[in-house]
């Protein structure tokens, strides 16, 4: 059994190769499930992953998602008191807001123009490349009072 014989697309396979990472029919699925997946945790992939190619150990996707996170093809987010999230969108410095209610959790753009949430307002020496803000609220979902009868 081959991975491309499993992967609903092919370059999969090549960007994992381009990425130094071997390519098993687990890691194409993985990758492939974290792209088609609103991130999602490990075991959220782990049963996306078994739908895609069978039985695989929630240890492999978590061994899995550390080699695909360290060659920069998936982002793990890790909002505050939650499991850690993986979403595919790579290589920008987008933002994320999350729902104090039910965990929604969905890409922001940043604010304004290049790049803003770069510029801190004292770097101590640091040469920054990377900046993670996350917004808390409640989604539209959980904001809307409940259309529920009153009493």
């Amino acid at each position: 059994m081959t991975a491309s014989r499993h992967s609903r697309n092919p370059a999969t396979a090549d960007e994992l190769r381009l990425a130094g990472l071997r390519v098993t029919a687990a890691r194409v699925a993985l990758l492939e499930t974290v792209r088609a997946g609103d991130h999602l945790d490990a075991e959220a992939l782990t049963s996306g992953v078994r739908r895609r190619v069978g039985h695989v150990s929630l240890q492999a996707v978590y061994d899995a998602l550390h080699a695909l996170t360290a060659a920069g093809l998936v982002r793990r987010i890790e909002p505050p008191g939650g499991a850690a999230r993986f979403e595919g969108r790579v290589g920008d410095n987008h933002h994320h807001v999350l729902c104090r209610s039910c965990g929604a959790l969905a890409d922001v753009d940043c604010a304004v123009g290049d790049a803003p949430c770069l510029t801190a307002s004292d770097d101590r020496g640091f040469v920054i490349d990377e900046a993670e803000v996350i917004y808390r609220g409640l989604c539209p979902d959980c904001s809307t009072p409940s259309s529920s009868p009153a009493p």
